[in-house]
């Protein structure tokens, strides 16, 4: 009896670019992997779910790539970063920045999903006040914010953290916030109830050393 290949999900999207967008050749290596019973989910925050065969994981990771498209990890893990359309161009709207942070973070292991999200200006297309931890650029330094909350009753926009950081800065208390929620965060323990048990205070002091 042969044994069943167990199924994985895989997320993908195409990367930080001018919108949330999908080519040709993307959406047709996409449908090589799929039969005609499989169904793609499309995630709000702009990535697609496939489910694939464990065996074929890296060789369908390389192919994706290939023409590409970015695969992520579900489950526990840091999301890719949702972003805007960057309409005012990308050097303006810090294109080359949101890239930098996203291969920085995403698909890192946290006690539950961790959701951050990238604006390219105040208007904040990219919704960045409602999601776990959020960056806005604002004239030439980018805005930190954490702790909001898009769904439920209890839904709310997240506190400002630290503001006018420059690229590097910005890398660097990014990656620490994940780091300290990764350590001391408890299983299945969302980033806000985090936020609320640790102590906004406490986690802007040790971000801030």
């Amino acid at each position: 009896m042969n044994q069943i290949d167990k199924k994985i999900k895989l997320a993908v999207n195409g990367g930080i670019s001018f919108g949330a967008k999908l080519n040709a050749k993307q959406l047709a290596v996409i449908v090589e992997y799929m039969s005609d019973s499989d169904e793609l989910e499309l995630t709000t925050f702009q990535q697609l779910y496939i489910e694939i065969p464990e065996s074929k994981l890296e060789l369908v990771e390389e192919k994706f790539n290939e023409v590409g498209l970015s695969c992520y990890p579900v489950g526990n893990f840091v999301k890719s970063l949702r972003t805007c359309n960057f309409c005012k161009g990308s050097e303006e709207e810090g294109m080359p920045v949101a890239i930098e942070l996203n291969k920085r973070i995403a698909g890192k292991p946290v006690p539950f999903t961790l959701r951050p999200a990238y604006t390219g200006c105040p208007i904040g297309c990219g919704e960045p006040l409602v999601n776990d931890i959020g960056i806005m650029k604002v004239k030439n330094g980018y805005d930190l914010y954490i702790g909001g909350k898009a769904k439920g009753k209890d839904a709310q926009i997240g506190t400002l953290l630290m503001e006018q950081l420059m690229p590097e800065q910005l890398y660097k208390v990014v990656e620490k916030i994940i780091h300290i929620y990764a350590e001391q965060g408890k299983k299945r323990e969302t980033f806000i109830k985090f936020i609320d048990r640790f102590g906004f205070e406490n986690l802007k002091n040790e971000v801030a050393r």
